[in-house]
């Protein structure tokens, strides 16, 4: 642990991680927020939540290229903060609007925009972690911003879930856009070098930004490592998304709670990443980065087609929380591993551009197959959508293995 001890004296590093632990939090509290004011204004509606769950995820494609570009020739650290005070602003509103307007629209406008500024700022934090830490240390690093972002997300569902059903929709909105100013203030005390600047200083005004959205995709595909990076996380987000739809109903109708046993269930899996990231910082850096992902796919499969298996057969909680742990240790290592991947043969100046790039592919994977999902699911038994899912990690697993095999 010394390893963990020693980053977190980093004082630029530690008040990034407390900054986004914080407002991943609110984040995740925004989202069960969101599934209970569906719930509210539609009832058990899996083409609603994929509604409101589309606005999340579309700006992405409309704003990630050019918050790319622009992260690239800008001030990181700027760019995180005014983000986080505009997502406050918005967030603010949707209660507002909820109570004094009967449609959705106004809504879907406000999670439009507050996701569109989401585009910049995650680019943003993910291209500045080089910047606050050694490479020695980059991999431990990696552990712990994604242990942060998705232990703090998966508990804030889990938390969230039970917070919600206590306090209502309109309250987690508050404290949603309260997390946000928090995780604002803390940036302030973040220093930054930004190397990406003196890099760019040169010609960068020359160039025209669809020029360098170019440059960006040409860089992927020049880079086996990354393009397998960016398949990997394509099919994650595909599988999560279809899940995310079907298991959400799913439990709904069979338990009878709006979001109390999704969140406990999150929360189980966010157990399970954080002890899995732990490992992942502990040992990753003395393992093929390659092989700690084949290996992780396919013990994901495994677990997935379990869960599904068990929770049909026996409908135990206790089991389903016992493997969702289990898949939460698995899952982990893929993020790490492949942030850590990127990093490590990505330019400074070109890291706003590739994490962008990496925001659309997943939630392209994620918005896609989540509409897929919601209409197989009017049509197939969850059980059999679940397994299918699991058997592509699996299969992905192995055939990368093969693939990448003289690399390992």
């Amino acid at each position: 642990m010394s390893g963990f001890y020693s980053v977190f004296k980093n004082r630029k590093f530690f008040f990034l991680w407390l900054g986004q632990l914080i407002s991943q939090f609110g984040d995740r509290l925004n989202q069960m927020a969101l599934i209970a004011l569906v719930y509210n204004r539609m009832g058990v509606s899996a083409i609603g939540l994929a509604k409101v769950m589309a606005f999340t995820i579309i700006p992405s494609f409309i704003m990630s290229p050019f918050a790319g570009v622009f992260v690239d020739r800008h001030n990181r650290k700027h760019i995180m903060i005014i983000t986080d005070i505009l997502r406050a602003l918005m967030v603010v509103c949707i209660p507002l609007c909820f109570i004094k307007s009967s449609s959705m629209i106004p809504i879907y406008i406000l999670i439009f925009f507050i996701f569109s500024v989401s585009c910049f700022s995650l680019p943003a934090k993910f291209s500045i972690i080089p910047e606050l830490v050694s490479k020695q240390k980059l991999m431990i690093a990696n552990s712990l911003v994604n242990t942060t972002m998705m232990v703090a997300a998966l508990l804030g569902i889990g938390v969230g879930g039970l917070l919600i059903e206590k306090v209502g929709a309109k309250s987690g909105f508050y404290i949603d856009a309260f997390t946000y100013l928090v995780s604002a203030g803390l940036l302030c005390f973040v220093t930054v070098e930004n190397s990406h600047l003196k890099n760019n200083v040169l010609g960068v005004k020359d160039k025209h930004i669809f020029r360098e959205i170019k440059e960006g995709m040409e860089y992927v595909l020049a880079h086996p490592y990354v393009r397998f990076i960016f398949a990997t996380i394509f099919m994650l987000m595909a599988s999560a998304g279809a899940i995310y739809i079907v298991s959400i109903v799913f439990i709904q109708q069979v338990f009878g709670s709006i979001t109390k046993d999704i969140g406990l269930l999150a929360g189980f899996s966010a157990i399970g990443f954080f002890f899995g990231a732990l490992l992942c910082g502990r040992f990753g850096s003395k393992q093929s980065k390659l092989k700690i992902i084949f290996v992780s796919l396919i013990a994901s499969g495994f677990f997935i087609g379990s869960f599904a298996v068990f929770l049909k057969l026996f409908a135990s909680l206790l089991a389903a929380r016992v493997i969702a742990v289990l898949i939460g240790i698995s899952v982990a290592p893929i993020f790490i591993s492949g942030n850590t991947l990127i990093h490590e043969v990505i330019k400074p100046e070109m890291r706003g551009r590739i994490f962008s790039s990496l925001g659309i592919v997943m939630n392209l994977g994620f918005l896609l197959f989540m509409f897929i999902a919601s209409e197989l699911s009017e049509f197939f038994n969850a059980l059999w959508v679940i397994i299918g899912i699991a058997f592509c990690f699996i299969v992905y697993g192995f055939f990368s293995l093969l693939t990448f095999k003289e690399s390992l």
